[in-house]
């Protein structure tokens, strides 16, 4: 009875076994169908493995080993360039020289007015001689006095013209002795210039207030 019992559990052994490898083959299709065979599949889930990659536009930004981009033509106008040595400040030129020659020491018929005296009688001007220098800053030519006061006398009559500032006038005009010497007892040692000359006696007859003054 043993023997006979292992004989028919060999059939069944191989069924069993047969049955197992037709369920493997049918889950194996099942598996292929779903792939899909034809890559139809694939094609529907998403690129297929081992597609190239889409290429950049030409349109992307260049590389840093191309360096930056150009500027445009406008961008490059509206700098302005730097400014170079020839553009500083210029020097200021030198100050002008004397414009006159070098005159006399003494000019033999002007003198600078200071003071007057009334002794001895007659009416003595206190004066210092001298003559025009070069012009100074401003435009003002000056009396450059040389040596000591001196005294020289004045006619009561003599011919005196005079203007600012003995006079409220630029223009000279006519006056008295006796205004001349009134005006310099309120302003002594004005030093203003006059022209003169002298009669044979060495008496002022005539006394001109020069125009330009320093």
């Amino acid at each position: 009875m043993s023997g006979r019992g292992k004989v028919v559990q060999g059939p069944r052994r191989l069924r069993r076994q047969a049955c197992a490898a037709a369920l493997v083959l049918c889950g194996t299709l099942a598996l292929t169908a779903c792939n899909g065979d034809d890559g139809s599949g694939a094609g529907a889930a998403g690129t297929t493995p081992g597609a190239s990659p889409a290429t950049p536009s030409a349109t992307a930004a260049p590389s840093a080993a191309s360096g930056a981009p150009a500027p445009s033509a406008s961008a490059a106008s509206s700098k302005k360039p730097a400014p170079t040595a020839t553009t500083a400040a210029k020097p200021k030129p030198p100050a002008p020289g004397p414009t006159c020659a070098p005159k006399d020491p003494v000019s033999p018929n002007e003198i600078a007015v200071y003071r007057y005296t009334p002794e001895g009688g007659a009416y003595s001007l206190i004066v210092k001689q001298g003559h025009w220098g070069c012009a100074v800053a401003g435009g003002a030519t000056p009396f450059v006095t040389v040596g000591e006061e001196t005294f020289i006398p004045i006619a009561e009559d003599a011919k005196i013209s005079a203007h600012d500032p003995i006079l409220p006038t630029s223009v000279n005009k006519p006056i008295t002795t006796h205004e001349l010497t009134s005006w310099l007892e309120t302003h002594p040692n004005k030093g203003l210039v006059f022209h003169y000359n002298v009669n044979h006696a060495g008496v002022i007859d005539t006394l001109g207030q020069e125009e330009y003054t320093s």
